[in-house]
């Protein structure tokens, strides 16, 4: 049971040919779009979204502060839009590696729960990343599972 599991989130054979459940690939596209979306924002909003969207006040912080903030989110939504890319050619060319990606998902919704519970960040209300968060890993997870071929590959 355990190889079947993993050979299904590894397949042998890395190909366009989907197994899984419809429902799983239909909702790695809108997930695909916001991915790609806010990356954009972090990269080219004037604030990055730091203060716009995730309320973190950056008015309160000295310039360099407050510059540096703004780099690091745009850093990480130059991140995001390379994962971005990955979930593309999954989507155009590789479709057997989505129950991987929804592991990758899983995981990164994850670690940021964890990451911004041990790690805190002052703002100024609930920023919707943190309701995001919440609720994506066990999407991910539920997706990752619908993802996985019947049978094994």
């Amino acid at each position: 049971m355990r190889a079947k599991f993993i050979s299904n989130i590894f397949p042998k054979t890395i190909d366009n040919n989907y197994r899984g459940n419809a429902v799983a690939l239909i909702l790695f596209i809108p997930i695909t779009v916001v991915t790609i979306a806010r990356s954009l924002i972090h990269i080219f909003a004037e604030d990055g979204g730091a203060q716009s969207i995730a309320t973190i006040p950056l008015d309160s912080y000295g310039p360099e502060a407050s510059q540096a903030v703004i780099t690091f989110v745009a850093l990480w939504g130059l991140s995001q839009i390379l994962l971005a890319f990955v979930y593309m050619i999954t989507i155009f060319r590789y479709k057997s590696l989505i129950p991987l990606m929804y592991l990758l998902i899983f995981v990164e919704y994850l670690g940021r729960h964890f990451i911004i519970t041990f790690n805190p960040i002052q703002t100024l209300g609930t920023a919707p990343g943190a309701t995001v968060n919440l609720i994506m890993a066990p999407i991910a997870l539920i997706l990752m599972l619908l993802a996985i071929p019947k049978k094994a590959t």
